[in-house]
């Protein structure tokens, strides 16, 4: 019998924000891996911690300053990439993910352990940001090379429901399939699989050992911390259609232009704005506080503020964004 390796329990925060119209995740390097970014985490200890929830909020709180408020468990993740490097003989770590959401505290207000900061999440994932069209980096550099790889014939891998044609186009919208916002996951897990991503030659996943060199597709980062970071994403614009929870990441008070610029940072697609206005009325999501706002130089603009009200009146409160064909 070979040598059994210990488990452990790790709790993986995905903590998002938005600041200038970009959402914002938490990252750290760590000198022990190089420049190389990641999300904060640490290790559950049943004997300090009565949950994994309250150990979440508590080591968060010790490493960034930060008292985070929204906070739901996404998955857990316990595949290949939760090792520093190969052949690490020390426990293998399961972790439990989580979305967590904070409005953007002050400059001051993250202690940086670590180098701890915001960083915008396009940076990781720059084929989701649609607000200014059909990003290139999707016809230059993605959609050839996976298509070169549903091409191939799959030897030596497990049988799906969907073969790589298919998947392709249900979770990149080829083959004039239309493009959902909600698969963020899904896309990183076909590139993941057809060896295009750094993390996939970290795990030593043959299709990238394969290639001379790996295209760029967005910054890698630490461990598996970029599929968290892709689940949290896809949970998130998921949410928006049928729970408030947008409204974690706007102050108290706003206008209309700026709900609308938070919904279509998060969602990475443009939103026709009278189709917007139209819908926040109809929800019934928000309501006047009767102030004008003239902090943007242009036409003064009414400022509102969430309805708390509507959580008991119906059950699924969210922006039921129309498909974007």
């Amino acid at each position: 019998m070979g040598l059994r390796t210990g488990i452990e329990i790790g709790l993986s925060a995905a903590i998002v924000s938005v600041d200038k119209d970009d959402p914002q995740i938490l990252v750290a390097s760590d000198k022990t891996d190089g420049p190389r970014a990641g999300l904060p985490f640490g290790p559950f200890d049943p004997l300090t911690h009565h949950t994994f929830e309250i150990g979440l909020r508590a080591w968060v709180k010790a490493q960034t300053g930060l008292a985070v408020g929204y906070v739901e468990q996404l998955y857990t993740f316990g595949d290949r990439g939760r090792h520093a490097r190969p052949g690490d003989s020390g426990p293998h770590v399961v972790s439990v993910g989580y979305l967590a959401l904070v409005r953007m505290p002050d400059p001051d207000g993250v202690a940086a352990v670590g180098g701890a900061g915001f960083e915008p999440w396009y940076r990781f994932f720059p084929w989701e940001d649609w607000r200014a069209g059909r990003p290139e980096i999707l016809d230059l550099s993605i959609l050839p090379l996976l298509a070169e790889w549903a091409a191939r014939p799959a030897h030596d891998e497990p049988v799906r429901p969907l073969g790589r044609r298919e998947r392709l186009r249900l979770c990149f919208g080829v083959d004039r399939s239309p493009w959902d916002e909600e698969k963020v996951i899904d896309r990183y897990e076909v590139l993941y699989e057809a060896g295009l991503v750094e993390e996939a030659r970290r795990d030593g996943r043959k299709a990238a050992l394969e290639r001379a060199k790996l295209p760029v597709l967005g910054e890698s980062m630490r461990f598996d911390h970029r599929r968290i970071l892709a689940t949290a994403i896809a949970r998130l614009r998921a949410k928006l259609k049928y729970r408030p929870v947008i409204f974690e990441l706007m102050s108290s008070e706003f206008t209309l232009t700026e709900l609308q610029r938070t919904v279509e940072a998060i969602s990475g697609r443009h939103l026709h704005k009278q189709n917007f206005r139209r819908l926040v009325e109809n929800t019934e999501l928000v309501e006047p506080t009767g102030e004008i706002s003239t902090v943007t130089g242009g036409r003064p603009a009414a400022m509102f503020r969430f309805r708390r009200e509507v959580v008991q009146e119906r059950p699924a409160p969210g922006l039921r964004l129309g498909s974007r064909g």
